[in-house]
């Protein structure tokens, strides 16, 4: 369902339990950024008004995501600053064709790969943290399903842009890219690292 060739490593566990306020803060620049990329999808395909609609609609979900981390941030007595980023997302975006209309299908897909990386991580945080704090277990829980959704959507835009066969292999060989790119890891403890 969420096109993912890894599953997240105990590793990265390891890093939530270590670093639990640094994961939440990254988490709502994760929103921030995930608002930023739809909004800059409407911009570059603005004659795409399918397109158009569900990036709004995402920017909206997001940006309420977005608002809700600062909430709990804020309920913890934790400050949101600027955090260094992992290099997960320039790694996957560094993959994105230079020519159209591949650079519009790539760039669906590797935001759908986020998302559903984002997907898999907040069940994970979902289930771990169930017995140690009940408020996180739900609210990543309270997340899941729109981060499904988001992947959902990004792929079947990108079926505008090129026929099902294409689509999917490109998404396959993204996929392949991305589970190298969580399997090496990165050293901060980010949400995609």
């Amino acid at each position: 369902m969420l096109s993912l060739h890894s599953d997240t490593s105990p590793r990265w566990l390891e890093q939530v339990d270590a670093n639990l306020p640094e994961i939440l803060i990254d988490h709502a620049h994760c929103e921030k950024k995930a608002a930023g990329v739809a909004m800059n999808l409407i911009f570059a395909y603005v004659e795409n008004e399918p397109l158009c609609r569900e990036m709004s609609v995402i920017v909206k979900e997001e940006l309420e995501h977005f608002e809700m981390v600062l909430d709990l941030l804020q309920r913890r007595g934790i400050r949101f600053r600027r955090l260094k980023p992992s290099s997960y997302g320039r790694q996957l975006i560094e993959l994105v064709s230079k020519q159209e209309p591949l650079r519009a299908v790539d760039r669906l897909l590797v935001a759908g790969l986020i998302e559903a990386r984002s997907c898999e991580r907040f069940a994970l945080l979902r289930d771990h943290l169930e017995s140690k704090d009940r408020e996180l277990s739900d609210f990543f829980g309270g997340l899941f399903e729109s981060e499904a959704r988001h992947h959902s959507t990004y792929v079947q835009l990108a079926r505008q842009f090129a026929d099902d066969a294409q689509v999917e292999s490109r998404l396959q060989a993204l996929a392949e890219e991305e589970a190298a790119i969580i399997a090496r890891g990165d050293e901060l403890p980010r949400v995609h690292s």
